[in-house]
């Protein structure tokens, strides 16, 4: 009886040792020996490796965008301003409680306190924010990223761009690198640097994902890159970098339902900021170039009516009486399709073109007129302050 007790003993042991083999190596097997559907077994791909990238020695090592934050960091400073105003008591719009009580009521001036981020462009000193940032403020203290603190004096603003400028009083300072924004592509990775909610040199990842977006309504002049790496109140004026840390753009504004980010913000492209930067340090102001024409959006009805050559291009409906595009010969009905040797398609990107052209200069116009295209010579004027039409240049 032992003896067979100690058969079976081995037996059960042999059978588990066979069964934990079979569960570890061969699972499939037992799913065969069950019934029909029990198990349904999926066949996944292997977990991808780290992106890897060749170092100048040929090693490969594993993707970082260390070097670029290292590079751009030291330029983006953090932007505290103040504004003082003077807030009434509602009681005090009483004429009796304010003859008795006015002094006393009256809280006497207040302030309120912004935060922002800005961009180190000089080393001597001059530096790029928003111009939402800074409007009407009587102090602002910047904060460089390795503490040192600074009072700058706004230089000039552009709110038709949202751009300002800065100047503090020192020198051999740590100005970024600008980059080539044009040669920006949907799809590249966009590194944001800035000072959310007061938390500084926060660094925050994604890609372009789209270029060129006008017309939302948040500046006069639009042209923005939209991004979707983290910005939120506070990255207003830092820095959009690319992978090699240059910088492409300044972070302006953000879609949101609810003060934070949902991953759609929009940055000034810096060949935008950068020709209005230069006038208003050269300056104190940006003067913008104007033709004196009314252009609209090109429809197909429009090509086949005008009989136009092709269907890229801006309308004109309109060119006013003794302007520079009359006396270079514009006329209305035809088709823009260039300025100064670069195309345009749309009618926002044409008054952004126009705009940035400096008075006084002589531009060509590539211009569809039936079948025909000419070329034209417009001498830009000085775009008026207020002028007539919203879409005129």
């Amino acid at each position: 009886m032992r003896r067979l007790w100690l058969i079976f003993a081995q037996a059960c042991t042999i059978a588990l040792a066979l069964l934990f083999v079979v569960t570890t190596l061969r699972p499939e097997w037992l799913s065969r020996a069950g019934r029909p559907g029990n198990v349904v077994l999926f066949q996944e791909q292997p977990a991808a490796p780290a992106v890897q990238v060749a170092a100048a020695g040929g090693a490969p090592h594993q993707i970082s965008y260390a070097e670029a934050v290292k590079k751009a960091i030291p330029s983006v400073v953090n932007l505290y301003s103040s504004k003082e105003f003077r807030s009434r008591a509602p009681m005090l719009s009483d004429p009796l409680l304010r003859r008795f009580f006015g002094q006393r009521l009256d809280p006497g001036p207040q302030k309120t306190f912004s935060l922002g981020s800005g961009v180190i462009v000089s080393a001597q000193g001059y530096i790029l924010t928003n111009n939402h940032v800074v409007e009407g403020a009587d102090t602002i203290d910047l904060v460089m990223a390795d503490g040192r603190k600074l009072t700058g004096k706004i230089v000039g603003t552009d709110p038709d761009t949202d751009i300002a400028v800065l100047k503090v009083d020192a020198d051999n300072l740590p100005a970024i690198i600008l980059g080539n924004d044009e040669q920006l592509q949907v799809g590249d990775p966009v590194l944001a640097i800035g000072n959310p909610f007061g938390v500084t040199n926060t660094v925050t990842s994604g890609i372009v994902s789209a270029l060129g977006r006008n017309r939302l309504g948040i500046n006069e002049f639009e042209n923005f890159i939209q991004t979707d790496a983290a910005i939120n109140p506070g990255n207003s004026g830092g820095a959009l970098i690319d992978r090699n840390g240059n910088l492409i753009g300044i972070n302006t504004a953000i879609y949101s339902r609810t003060g934070g980010t949902m991953g759609i913000g929009f940055a000034i492209p810096i060949s935008l900021a950068k020709p209005i930067m230069e006038q208003i340090i050269q300056t104190g102001q940006v003067t913008r170039g104007y033709m004196g024409v009314v252009f609209s959006e090109l429809t197909p009805q429009a090509v086949q009516a005008l009989d136009a050559k092709s269907d890229k291009g801006v309308l004109i409906r309109e060119v006013v009486p003794g302007s520079p595009a009359e006396r270079a010969g514009l006329k209305s009905g035809d088709i823009v399709v260039g300025v100064n040797g670069k195309s345009t398609d749309d009618a926002a990107s044409l008054r952004n073109q126009i705009s940035v052209l400096p008075p006084g200069s002589r531009t060509p116009l590539r211009v569809a007129r039936g079948p025909n295209e000419v070329t034209l010579e417009v001498e830009v004027a000085k775009r008026p302050r207020q002028p007539m039409r919203a879409p005129e240049e």
